[in-house]
């Protein structure tokens, strides 16, 4: 890095308190729009031109002035720092801006993982703007039901959205009790299942239940099982299958705190390979409102 781009990084508040100095004329005046004292404002500029090793103000007991040095230096500075605070400004009146409601259909398993993390942050954020998190299983359409933006596994957009990838990739797991695999042998590949007591997930708006999915080596299986429990809700699912009274096929991350527990083992792992994950739609880049601008943004900052 070059000297002066150092130096320049290093003096910004110094190179603002100069720039005030010698607009009025007078170290009593700035020192009081600052609210430093005089002692502080002086070592501040004596500070600042040893570091640049210039002069940059004449003072005398009655007076201070710029030098020719200084001048040409505040003849820089004024235009670049009222840039700075007209940019300050603008993104002041744009958080003040972002209020009004931002609705959001997720599944609860979306929301968990997208949404849950990044509130905080939004609400700290935008005091002036609410949050409404409608949770259901089914797709639904954003337009008509009159919600912003939508969180669904890629495979489910629809085409027509504006989609970005919000969360990393996810796994599902193929799990089951202790106590259950002492009854029942585990299952070495996904036909093998059809032998066993599957806890299956009900699709409701589909009228149908989820297909066990698998890949390997580039072979894909959809597998259609029977089981004695049937669930709308992953909760209710993995507490069945902790409970030993099936195999479950769920998100990995849900099973996580149950497998480091020992509560559940994970079967056919090899079966299972990662996907993409969670994405947030909307209709159209065009009509992104204030609101919903803002929550994109924190799913490019680092958490």
């Amino acid at each position: 890095m070059q000297p002066s781009r150092t130096i320049a990084r290093k003096s910004l508040d110094d190179l603002s308190a100069f720039a005030l100095v010698a607009r009025t004329r007078s170290f009593t005046r700035a020192a009081a729009d600052l609210g430093v004292s005089n002692s502080m404002l002086s070592y501040t500029i004596k500070r600042l031109e040893e570091r640049l090793g210039i002069v940059l103000l004449r003072r005398t007991s009655r007076s201070v002035a710029p030098t020719e040095a200084g001048e040409h230096l505040l003849r820089t500075l004024e235009p670049a720092l009222a840039a700075i605070d007209d940019t300050l400004s603008g993104l002041r009146q744009e958080r003040d801006s972002v209020s009004g409601t931002l609705r959001i259909t997720a599944t609860r398993q979306a929301y968990e993982a997208a949404v849950r993390p990044v509130l905080p942050r939004f609400c700290a954020a935008y005091p002036d703007a609410t949050v409404e998190v409608i949770v259901d299983f089914g797709l639904r359409d954003i337009v008509a039901d009159g919600f912003d933006a939508g969180i669904r596994l890629g495979e489910k957009l629809q085409k027509d959205m504006v989609a970005r990838r919000i969360g990393p990739d996810l796994r599902m797991a193929v799990v089951a009790s202790p106590a259950y695999l002492e009854r029942y042998p585990a299952p070495g590949i996904p036909e093998d299942l059809s032998q066993h007591r599957c806890i299956n997930y009900r699709m409701v708006t589909a009228h149908t239940l989820y297909a066990w999915e698998f890949e390997r080596d580039g072979r894909e299986l959809r597998v259609s099982l029977e089981g004695p429990l049937t669930f709308n809700d992953p909760g209710m699912m993995l507490d069945a299958a902790a409970e030993g009274l099936g195999v479950a096929y769920v998100l990995e991350h849900e099973a996580a705190s149950l497998l480091a527990s020992g509560r559940l083992v994970r079967l056919l792992e090899d079966w299972t390979p990662p996907f993409p994950g969670f994405f947030l739609y909307y209709p159209s880049r065009k009509q992104v409102s204030p609101v919903l601008s803002a929550f994109l943004k924190l799913f490019r900052e680092p958490l």
